[in-house]
């Protein structure tokens, strides 16, 4: 299977929007078996999410809350669906949009939780991009009221249907490398800045409204340029999550899967931190889980980005093969796994002469938009959850929190949802939002 990366996906939905035929597909869907579906984004991954959700002959967009009326990708829907109703204020659009069954949340990260709470308040069925939310307490009631509710959801980790994912969970458990005792998980990426924030102030450009972008967070003059727009926001503490909210979630995502493990003991940060304004660019941080089924007593996971990686001795483990942009070794009692995220279609079993007779098992990937909308109409469920993705979630932001606290061991209650040996640190584990942008549950 080819590598499924940002890119592609943004490539795939430009792609979308050139082929009409993708929208005429909704006339052979009855009413009946048409789900109505709002967007809350345009641009961006969220023109990827469109594109992807309504390849499906079965939903149909009706509504769009997109905050800047220049945006490319808006004004080519409106060219395909004429009768799109457009909103700037997401508000508005759950306030007036009735008769909608599901929405995706394909927004900047801080307003994740927001907008997926309103719209679980409403009744409908969630597709929300990952992190599924900014903040660990977010994490916990969107969970919480999803399954309360019973709907549909699926975190928009999309390579977790893919085999190579899948084929990392079944090895796993099914002992194939033993147990697990340790991970080494890290992304080339570095979505972070050392540099102080700007004291410019710019103009708002015509047709973006400042104001509902900024929504839960404080108030703040604008700053063009790129220093928020088109992605940089990922960069910023109060908007993103830095490279480990952003890829954690998807590299994390097989291994917690397949070590099953529930909330870690510790959690430990060992570089440098986030400035006042800006996530670090180079992270190290090791969790101690207590042990499942399919690990030993204890095993301890490490993530790396930026330019930090494995030490020597574990990248020894995987010999003479080249260390990938982003990916995981899973150090078992009986072999180790490399599993490649940028490469490969299948995880490396080492040493390669121990498993030179293993026969992989047949595993097909799914298409994690359709299995969604398939959901919403009452046909099997999704594979990412927000009672799965919700925890994934937990955990990867526990790290970004720990980060915030170099050289110190972080104890968790994840039923009490806070660090019991530091205060300061559940300063983070929920945030205030701004008034006016108040949500129910929140």
């Amino acid at each position: 299977m080819p590598k499924i990366t940002r890119r592609a996906a943004l490539t795939s939905a430009a792609a979308t929007f050139a082929a009409p035929f993708v929208w005429r597909l909704h006339a052979h869907a009855a009413p009946s078996e048409t789900v109505l579906h709002a967007s809350f984004g345009a641009d961006g991954m969220a023109g990827a999410d469109i594109a992807s959700l309504t390849a499906s002959k079965n939903l149909k967009l009706v509504a769009v809350a997109e905050v800047d009326s220049n945006s490319k990708n808006l004004a080519a829907l409106k060219k395909r669906v004429p009768e799109l109703r457009v909103y700037s204020d997401y508000r508005v659009l759950l306030d007036k949009e009735r008769d909608l069954n599901s929405v995706n949340v394909s927004t900047p990260d801080h307003m994740h939780a927001p907008i997926g709470m309103r719209a679980l308040n409403r009744g409908l069925h969630v597709y929300g991009q990952k992190p599924l939310t900014q903040t660990i307490y977010e994490a916990r009631r969107l969970t919480e009221v999803a399954a309360e509710k019973k709907l549909v959801t699926q975190m928009g980790i999309q390579i977790h249907s893919a085999r190579k994912h899948k084929l990392v969970v079944k090895l796993i458990q099914d002992g194939v490398i033993g147990k697990v005792k340790e991970v080494h998980s890290w992304s080339g990426k570095s979505w972070g800045d050392t540099s102080p924030k700007p004291t410019r102030t710019d103009k708002v450009p015509e047709g973006f409204d400042w104001d509902l972008w900024l929504g839960v967070a404080s108030q703040r003059p604008f700053i063009g340029g790129s220093y928020y727009h088109p992605g940089n926001w990922r960069k910023r503490l109060d908007f993103g999550t830095g490279t480990f909210g952003d890829m954690g979630c998807h590299i994390l995502d097989p291994v917690f899967g397949a070590i099953g493990v529930g909330n870690p003991s510790s959690i430990r940060s060992e570089l440098p931190g986030p400035n006042d304004y800006n996530w670090s660019l180079d992270v190290q941080v090791k969790y101690v889980f207590p042990g499942s089924k399919f690990t030993t007593d204890t095993v301890e996971l490490t993530w790396y980005n930026g330019t930090a990686r494995p030490p020597k001795e574990v990248v020894a483990h995987i010999g003479k093969l080249p260390l990938d942009g982003q990916g995981s070794i899973l150090i078992g009692t009986k072999g180790v796994m490399y599993s490649q995220y940028d490469s490969g279609n299948t995880p490396v079993l080492l040493p390669a002469a121990e498993f030179a007779d293993f026969k992989v098992p047949e595993l097909k990937s799914d298409d994690h938009y359709l299995q969604f909308v398939e959901a919403v109409r009452g046909n099997g469920t999704t594979s990412a959850p927000f009672s799965y993705a919700g925890p994934l979630t937990e955990m990867v932001l526990l790290g970004c929190l720990a980060t915030r606290f170099p050289k110190t061991d972080l104890k968790w209650d994840t039923k009490a949802v806070k660090v019991t040996n530091n205060t300061a640190a559940n300063a983070f584990v929920r945030k205030t939002y701004r008034k006016g942008f108040e949500v129910e549950g929140l």
